[in-house]
């Protein structure tokens, strides 16, 4: 009996610790109710780039100006696949920046490694001097680089797109502070089995710096793929315009053809997410372990 109320007094008693409320928690972090106007504000010109690319260019230039196409006009497009030089621009801007990639990803890797991890005279001297030329705009050496061009002989072949992107200074840097991360002692014992220097870059070096390469990559492939100042001034003759180049062939003094326009920034712009898409991940990653390092 004694047992029974002591449980009916233990029963009977409110609770020492008051029962929590429950949080309302959202299925996904707050920060995305920030980031998901702001996607969508930088995606606003993409999206509206791809709707006016099947407008017809009458109702382009409609006032106030279309949202949305009263119907699919593909018109654009056909006359800018249709247009023979379109191909060749095409070929001319991968090779451009197919040859630019490689060459930075090679010179950018032996001098970065270099910069990194071999001590020469004059060594940090170099490395100010070639990251003060970050710092000097491109109008104050594209008549020099326009004269070195000339006294080459690569005025108006693609040679005067190449040669002055064969290597950056930012590629240099980048892989320099990638370089200067990685542990020592993966290479030493590497030297201690017997590896040569170049062995130890291209074998061990290079596959530890995929995130870097990755970015160099990009960044490379972008600048030269978008470059229009420079095969502005070095490119005279159709057969060797860049995409970029050629696009500004649509638009005459009295006339813009802008759905032509349009539908070519369409097809110019797809290269360029899809690598970007496809590098984003080892481009955050180069960044974060290698570009906030001194």
């Amino acid at each position: 009996m004694t047992a029974t109320t002591t449980e009916t007094r233990i029963s009977s008693r409110p609770s020492a610790l008051p029962t929590e409320r429950r949080r309302f928690r959202l299925p996904f972090s707050g920060w995305h109710l920030v980031l998901i106007p702001l996607a969508a504000l930088f995606a606003a010109p993409l999206i509206w780039l791809a709707l006016s690319s099947v407008m017809s260019d009458a109702e382009i230039n409609r006032f106030p100006p279309a949202l949305w196409p009263s119907k699919i006009d593909l018109s654009g497009y056909r006359y800018v696949l249709g247009n023979s030089m379109f191909p060749r621009w095409l070929l001319n801007s991968v090779i451009v920046s197919a040859v630019a990639v490689t060459t930075n990803l090679v010179f950018g890797v032996l001098g970065g490694y270099a910069f990194a991890r071999m001590r020469f005279a004059g060594s940090k001297l170099i490395l100010v001097l070639m990251l003060a030329t970050m710092a000097i705009p491109f109008q104050l050496t594209m008549i020099p680089t326009f004269l070195v061009m000339k006294k080459l002989g690569l005025i108006d072949t693609l040679g005067a797109l190449i040669v002055p992107a064969l290597v950056t200074p930012f590629a240099v840097f980048l892989l320099r502070q990638f370089f200067m991360a990685l542990p020592r002692e993966l290479e030493e014992a590497a030297w201690i089995d017997g590896c040569s220097r170049l062995r130890v870059i291209f074998s061990i070096v290079v596959p530890l710096a995929r995130p870097a390469l990755s970015t160099v990559a990009v960044l490379t492939f972008l600048t030269t793929w978008n470059d229009l100042s420079w095969p502005l001034i070095a490119i005279n003759h159709d057969t060797q315009y860049t995409l970029q180049l050629g696009l500004t062939t649509f638009q005459g003094r009295h006339h813009t053809h802008w759905s032509a326009v349009m539908a070519g920034n369409v097809l110019t712009v797809l290269p360029v997410l899809i690598a970007f898409l496809f590098a984003q991940k080892a481009f955050i990653r180069s960044v974060a372990s290698s570009g906030l390092k001194g």
